[in-house]
């Protein structure tokens, strides 16, 4: 099990207890391809120069479409993957790893 920079252990070989939705899966990538322009349009601003402020507003765009990628997810996995380990048993466990994301979310 390996540990990311944010200390919360990474479990590459899991899957979601309860997949997401095509449409789901869909909804997210758009939105992390928006995010993957925009950071662009970023870089593009720094190297042209442009006034701090308008990258700086672009910068908390960007931030704010992270964190509602993060919040659906959280959501997700709370309806779905959490909820599944609670009704197999499992909760406390799982209970223990979501809070810990949670306070590492929230932190962002």
């Amino acid at each position: 099990m390996e540990k990311d920079i944010l200390n919360i252990p990474l479990h590459p070989e899991k899957s979601p207890a309860v997949r997401r939705r095509e449409e789901e899966k869909q909804q997210l990538i758009n939105r992390l391809k928006r995010v993957e322009g925009q950071v662009r349009g970023i870089q593009k601003m720094v190297e042209e120069d442009r006034y701090c402020v308008d990258v700086l507003v672009q910068v908390s765009a960007v931030s704010a479409a992270l964190k509602k990628v993060g919040y659906t997810l959280l959501e997700h996995h709370t309806r779905g993957c959490v909820s599944q380990a609670v009704a197999d048993g499992e909760g406390d466990e799982a209970i223990e790893e979501l809070m810990k994301v949670i306070q590492q979310f929230s932190k962002s």
